[in-house]
């Protein structure tokens, strides 16, 4: 059950109207919760256990290993372990720090994001280890969500984990997308873009994904340790030059991926590799989920609603443009929905840090939606990660009213100095107007919500 530990209070904001937003933001996380995920897709009766259509006789399988990573690796974890029961043999997931469960056959391994450190890097090796012998009788099951690209690291000979967090950092902070980053990070792994799935080679692989991408393309999410990768070495490589990092990229990096765009390196398994002829990838949650549930519960409370999209993306801070603008078309003229109106979004949008502040992408939204609606009449605009922690920080996201910004000033607050220096929690840790959930144990993606009020 998820519990927002803020905000409790919004100032301008009837506390029955808070009450709404905050139940329709649980609805979505709820929908998306991963136990219920996996349950809705599996099924078990004695030693069938069954996958959608797909049907597996587990006394057909000499071993069952379950592997994973992700923020909700523990949670997956935990469910399919009370589904196989005896059947399992064992087990490794790699979660973020404090994204736990308790576990019997599966190693839970906590690691860093979304900068990868040497805890995670020590579970991946856990999971290498414990598919290194594994034969054309065994069944491996894969746990992947979102983080999944951070937390099983392994990087290739010669490149050392300090040069993939510098890397990884700089990805970050350049405004490049997750699609862009993974694409890089694939190159530099051994066991992304398709290479856990080499690594479990010739078992038979079920692999269970809680998708944070939009559109939820398989060779993205947790940069697609067990799909076939359609990028190459010369994506990689135009991306550091696309984002103008190519001077400040290690030459071990640089070196690495030259050899790879000359063929010098084998290439990561490509769509038609046999290897993936004994894998079925399952997409088992997604952003739409959070999203509709979200919109059946503001229809429930009252709302005029409409789901406007899943497929958000863009400068989390030009994107607040387009929904301060929705925001002002319902408030003038009821329009794309009358008052009270409840318009909900989805998707991943990115931050070029701009200072030194600190901050993440729903926050940067948020505090750029609320110097636009300034002074408009009722007006909320609330931006969530689904994971509980947007950015490197405690917060899932921000949000604003029509008040906020002359609530801030009131305080000797500049809102515009603050997102100039990228520094959107400071600013909403002062105002009492983070979103903090703790630790959410899912991940989809990020949320947005458009509310206008009676």
């Amino acid at each position: 059950m998820v519990e927002f530990r803020s905000p409790t209070t919004v100032e301008g904001l009837a506390q029955a109207e808070l009450d709404h937003v905050l139940a329709i933001m649980k609805a979505a996380l709820e929908a998306v919760d991963p136990t219920e995920a996996i349950r809705r897709h599996i099924t078990r009766d004695g030693a069938s256990l069954r996958v959608n259509s797909h049907t597996y006789n587990l006394n057909a399988y000499e071993n069952i290993y379950v592997v994973g990573g992700g923020k909700a690796g523990a949670a997956m974890a935990q469910t399919i372990e009370n589904i196989l029961q005896d059947h399992l043999a064992r087990g490794v997931a790699v979660v973020k720090h404090g994204y736990t469960a308790p576990t019997r056959k599966i190693a839970i391994h906590e690691g860093g994001h979304p900068l990868p450190d040497p805890a995670g890097l020590a579970g991946t090796r856990r999971i290498a280890d414990l598919l290194k012998d594994t034969t054309e009788r065994d069944l491996v099951i894969a746990l992947i969500s979102g983080g999944g690209s951070a937390l099983m690291v392994m990087p290739v000979e010669g490149i050392q984990l300090h040069n993939l967090q510098a890397l990884t950092g700089q990805l970050l902070a350049s405004g490049a997308t997750i699609n862009e980053i993974n694409a890089v990070r694939k190159h530099l792994s051994g066991v992304k873009g398709g290479q856990l799935a080499r690594m479990a080679a010739p078992a038979e692989v079920l692999t269970l994904i809680l998708s944070d991408v939009v559109g939820s393309p398989l060779d993205v999410i947790a940069s697609g340790p067990t799909a076939p990768d359609a990028s190459t070495y010369q994506t990689a490589w135009d991306v550091l030059n696309r984002y103008n990092l190519w001077a400040k990229v290690p030459s071990s990096i640089r070196q690495h991926l030259d050899a790879g765009r000359q063929g010098e390196i084998d290439e990561t398994p490509k769509p038609g590799d046999p290897i993936f002829d004994q894998v079925t990838n399952v997409i088992i949650s997604d952003n739409a989920i959070a999203a509709q549930a979200a919109a059946e519960q503001a229809q429930a409370l009252g709302y005029h609603t409409l789901l406007l999209s899943t497929y958000v993306e863009g400068e989390a801070r030009e994107v607040a443009q387009v929904f301060a603008g929705i925001a002002k078309e319902i408030a003038h003229y009821g329009r794309p929905a009358p008052r009270p109106a409840c318009v909900i979004a989805g998707g991943e949008t990115t931050v070029t840090l701009q200072g030194t502040g600190k901050g993440g992408r729903n926050m940067e939204l948020a505090l750029a939606a609320g110097i636009a609606i300034e002074g408009l009449d009722n007006a909320l605009i609330a931006s969530l990660a689904t994971d509980g922690t947007d950015g490197p920080t405690d917060a899932a996201g921000g949000v604003v009213t029509d008040s906020t910004v002359a609530r801030a000033r009131a305080e000797d607050l500049d809102p515009r100095d603050y997102l100039h220096r990228s520094d959107s929690y400071h600013f909403f840790d002062q105002l009492g107007d983070l979103i903090i959930t703790g630790p959410t144990n899912t991940n989809v993606n990020d949320l947005i919500f458009v509310f206008v009020f009676e």
